[in-house]
């Protein structure tokens, strides 16, 4: 009996990613045109642009479109978006070198719901960009407008020209915008240099639903700014910030954090952070669950402890480069881990008094230069339910172990048969290792060997036989691979996308 094809859709529905549907598209024209409706996400590059008419058709059913490296004229692609009738209601027009104001507007003649934008990196983003922005579509939820190219702005010198005022984004933009947004959600903010406090006071009154805020390296937004916009924002759940206390808070700033009854991420990177501080975050009996405190300096143990005493449902903790931690202080501290613990510093080892903890769902140790093959097989002892993780076994979709010189091989004696990305650049990983890899993880489809010197075709041939999904092989620097071998690859495995020698 043939299924129907909702059951079809409902059984594909499952898969993780639409590069799943790839094989299935193979396998018979119903499976095609299933896959087909069912993909949701685009991303277009320069290649793409021949064929892109054809895959407008192709997928009826696009919600998110991503422009990525792609060079060619922005506001004609988007004029062709238009007219697809596609259900759009995410658009990824980031790191372009002229901001598209004419594109867009063809598109909100036709699509006006969109309700995710993100434009951060483009280049002459302005106030009167942000007004029109708002008045195309009201409907936005979350914008992204964080680190655009200032370089319109500047004379030669490094100087305000005279035209600079036109080619920056100051609170005025931000007024424009918010004023026609009242769904907003979320927004970034971060590397807007000319904004102020006031636009932070102009959000919090105009967005009465905002729950996230990006601010990094906001040089005019200072702590009373920020304090306003806490206290007023009864639904801010998330801010990230950074360079904030120096040389000390103040006092509106610290008490704002008991207004905040609904923060649960706090992002206060490179900042002046006391332990009278974190003990303040600690009493304020906030539904904190994300906390990050990377390059922050003058804290120390107790206030980290401290901290963790109160939030046992923190899940997620970053200390990168907290240098006062060692092993003795890890074990301490993995009294209060209950979730996610992410760490990056100089400790050596996992010592032997810590016990397995199956609730440890990331681990990111990059960057220790004291790790070495022991430390791997003790963390996979440790953590043995870990998803993403830098350099362990576990049920991880990434591994990354690129120029950890301790670390002499990779000898996989487990299965990992969920693991998609190894990055395994430098390692003096030879032709063993590799049929390891390719028997033990069968969903790779992007493997890293820039730099293995002992890799030699034999190797190579071994991973392409088995690793089915492979779409990406860098053999940058393996000299003992020749030229001659890509052909065979190529024939061997269709699924490879990019090979780099």
């Amino acid at each position: 009996m043939e299924l129907p094809e909702e059951c079809w859709e409902s059984i594909f529905s499952f898969l993780e990613h639409h590069r799943y549907f790839e094989p299935l598209s193979l396998v018979c024209k119903r499976f095609l045109s299933i896959t087909n409706r069912l993909r949701r996400t685009l991303t277009i590059t320069d290649p793409t642009l021949e064929s892109l008419p054809n895959l407008l058709l192709r997928f009826p059913n696009l919600t998110t479109v991503v422009f990525r490296d792609f060079h060619g004229n922005l506001d004609s692609v988007l004029y062709l978006i238009s007219q697809s009738g596609l259900p759009l209601k995410s658009l990824n027009v980031s790191s372009h070198k002229c901001f598209p104001l004419l594109g867009l507007k063809h598109l909100a003649s036709k699509i006006r719901n969109l309700v995710e934008l993100n434009c951060s990196k483009t280049g002459s983003l302005k106030d009167s960009d942000l007004i029109e922005i708002g008045n195309c579509f009201p409907s936005l939820e979350v914008v992204d407008i964080s680190y655009h190219d200032y370089g319109c702005g500047f004379s030669p010198n490094g100087s305000l020209d005279s035209k600079s005022l036109s080619g920056l984004v100051t609170d005025y933009g931000i007024l424009g915008l918010s004023s026609s947004l009242k769904s907003l959600r979320k927004i970034d903010l971060s590397g807007n240099t000319f904004l102020t406090d006031q636009a932070l006071v102009i959000l919090s009154s105009n967005c009465l639903i905002l729950s996230e805020i990006g601010i990094r390296d906001c040089d005019f937004i200072t702590q009373n700014g920020i304090a306003l916009a806490i206290r007023k924002s009864d639904n801010l759940k998330s801010i990230f910030m950074n360079g904030i206390g120096i040389p000390s808070m103040d006092a509106c700033f610290l008490d704002s954090f008991a207004y905040a009854r609904s923060l649960s991420e706090l992002d206060l990177s490179n900042s002046f952070i006391s332990d009278e501080f974190l003990c303040l975050i600690a009493e304020a009996n906030l539904p904190l669950r994300k906390i990050a405190l990377s390059g922050c300096f003058c804290f120390t143990f107790y206030g980290v402890s401290f901290l963790l005493s109160k939030y046992p449902s923190l899940t997620y903790l970053d200390l990168e480069g907290a240098n006062f931690l060692n092993d003795e202080s890890m074990i301490e501290l993995a009294k209060f881990f209950v979730s996610i613990w992410r760490e990056q510093t100089s400790v050596e080892a996992f010592p032997a008094e810590i016990v397995v903890n199956p609730r440890v769902k990331a681990l990111h140790l990059g960057w220790n230069n004291n790790l070495n093959d022991e430390c791997l097989k003790m963390a996979s002892c440790v953590c043995p339910n870990l998803e993403e993780l830098n350099v362990t076994y576990a049920r991880i979709r990434c591994l990354e172990i690129s120029k950890c010189q301790g670390v002499s091989n990779l000898e996989l004696d487990f299965e990992l048969p969920k693991l998609e990305v190894l990055q395994a650049e430098g390692l003096a990983i030879d032709d063993e290792t590799l049929g390891s890899i390719g028997k033990l993880c069968g969903r790779l489809s992007l493997l890293n060997l820039a730099g293995c010197l002992n890799v030699t075709a034999r190797g190579v041939e071994g991973v392409i036989m088995n690793c089915k999904a492979l779409k990406e092989l860098n053999l940058k620097w393996c000299n003992n691979v020749s030229v001659d071998i890509v052909a065979w690859m190529v024939l061997s495995r269709p699924s490879l996308r990019k090979i780099t020698l």
